[in-house]
């Protein structure tokens, strides 16, 4: 097989100040496939799931050109282009050219101040290595890197519909879409296979190992806050010290998603929808599956025995969920601990639906903008 690499332009993602976990997402592009350089652009539009923060990469999609599967080969990838050092490095801002690092994102996705952190870098008191030690294993180790294999599930029928006029629609749509070739006949077997169209995805869930070792080599010996060519070196001579670790896979059932909502003359929201709702469905099941990938959220509002959070159906959410309420602490040592306080289910006709084009659908809950809960048992 060859592989390709395709690049995404990295964005600012805003949102509360709590300890996330992180995700960096790519695709393993199946060229060979129909409608391959379609699912690749539509992944590339499909944010970071909500409760998550953005740790992307430049590289967001490695192009193969057959159908096997290949956990090997990105294993191989990952480990050649050192992946986990990447991630390190952009926990730190770290300027490649010069080595020098921050600890901005640090302060900006925690509970965490920079200046104090870069001070306690430079100086030795307790309190430091505690906010340290939080911020390695609330923030830095709760890194994940995913890997998605998207495969179309080719059983479209030949629609009466598809004929000249909606070949011609095709042509209009696929013109804002540069570099796709044979547009036409693409959009228009999209609109026809409009009842058919769906994708299985599977998922593989790698976690960056952030140990008492990898930090101990990244702050001792690679963490400069200003220009520093040891640093630098020392940092590009110890990439192969950072890993990840292999946690588990999920597929996605390969269900049809229903396409209401969706205009006709907008076919790749088609891609979209069908590839977003198969993706958030594995984030669930990995959740579900791995108790260190699973979603957090902060409570918004309570009042009247309720309380409400702004998570729903996306996050898998259902009348018989069931959720822990944490409370941040300090303990003697002053590092930060959080202690189970409630258990909270959610009102059965008070679920968010907050997947992907639920208002399109006309989906009831769409509109709630958070789910409510009732406290099942617990204190205050």
């Amino acid at each position: 097989a060859s592989a390709t690499v395709n690049a995404k332009k990295i964005k600012d993602v805003d949102g509360p100040r709590y300890n996330r976990s992180s995700i960096y997402s790519i695709l393993i592009n199946h060229t060979e496939q129909k409608f391959a350089s379609e699912i690749k652009e539509q992944f590339l539009n499909i944010p970071v799931p909500d409760q998550y923060d953005d740790h992307d990469l430049n590289v967001k999609v490695v192009n193969v050109s057959d159908g096997k599967e290949h956990l090997d080969s990105i294993n191989a990838f990952i480990e050649a282009n050192h992946i986990a050092s990447r991630m390190v490095a952009k926990w730190f801002n770290r300027d490649i050219l010069t080595g020098q690092c921050s600890t901005s994102l640090v302060e900006e996705r925690g509970i965490y101040n920079a200046s104090e952190l870069d001070k306690v870098l430079a100086e030795h008191n307790v309190r430091g290595y505690s906010m340290l030690a939080d911020a390695g294993e609330e923030l830095i180790g709760h890194s994940f890197l995913l890997v998605n294999e998207i495969k179309y599930v080719d059983k479209a029928k030949k629609s009466a519909l598809f004929g000249s006029g909606l070949k011609l629609l095709g042509n209009i749509a696929g013109n804002f879409v540069p570099g796709l070739d044979n547009l036409g006949n693409l959009a228009g077997n999209m609109v026809a296979s409009i009842k058919g169209f769906k994708v299985k995805i599977t998922t593989h869930l790698y976690q960056l190992q952030w140990d008492d070792e990898a930090a101990a080599i990244f702050y001792e010996q690679c963490y400069s806050a200003v220009p520093d060519e040891t640093k630098r070196q020392a940092f590009e001579a110890n990439r192969d010290k950072f890993h990840l670790k292999y946690i588990g896979q999920v597929e996605s059932s390969g269900s049809t998603t229903s396409f209401m909502g969706i205009n006709e003359s907008e076919p790749y929201l088609m891609v979209r929808k069908a590839c977003q709702r198969a993706l958030d469905e594995n984030v669930v099941d990995l959740q579900k599956n791995y108790d260190q990938f699973r979603v957090k959220a902060p409570v918004q509002k309570v009042g009247d025995n309720e309380i409400t959070a702004a998570i729903g159906m996306k996050e898998g959410i259902t009348k018989d969920s069931k959720y822990e309420v944490l409370e941040a602490q300090i303990d003697k040592d002053g590092k930060t601990v959080y202690k189970r306080i409630a258990i909270v289910r959610p009102v059965e006709n008070k679920i968010w639906d907050n997947r992907y084009m639920a208002s399109e659908e006309m989906a009831y809950g769409a509109g709630l903008g958070a789910t409510t809960f009732k406290k099942e048992s617990g204190g205050d």
